[in-house]
């Protein structure tokens, strides 16, 4: 899967189960860690880990792997490392501590909310008929 289409479908996976202030960063001109970090925040611990086996039950379905996966322990910042691609999912006031909007200010940001046309994603299904036709 390219990094932009994976980027996008974990912010709407993150979306799916209620995270809040999703946002893509695109690190593509500025870093070589990865192309792009998906932030976003979860309201307490246990709404973290949900989403975070959201994300990453999903995209395993799909044949995408994590690489790596830190802070289940404690779930306050939770990274999911797909390579070109990590997202973090943070606790707000863990997320406000270090700042990695501001600390990657140069990134181009794309928020992702309920209002962005969001493609198919894994809730949605193709509804079928079980009407008989005359």
């Amino acid at each position: 899967m390219i990094p932009k289409k994976l980027a996008r479908l974990a912010g709407e996976l993150a979306l799916e189960k209620k995270a809040f202030d999703v946002k893509i960063l695109d690190l593509r001109k500025i870093s070589t860690i990865c192309d792009y970090f998906v932030i976003c925040s979860a309201s307490v611990d246990i709404h973290a880990k949900a989403i975070a086996e959201w994300i990453t039950g999903n995209l395993e379905n799909r044949g995408v792997k994590y690489w790596h996966h830190e802070g289940y322990q404690t779930s306050r910042w939770i990274l999911l490392d797909y390579v070109d691609v990590v997202v973090h999912i943070f606790l707000p006031e863990v997320r406000e501590f270090y700042a990695l909007e501001k600390l990657w200010g140069d990134a181009k940001v794309e928020d992702i909310t309920e209002e962005t046309p969001l493609k198919k994603t894994a809730k949605t299904k193709k509804k079928v008929s079980t009407r008989k036709k005359n």
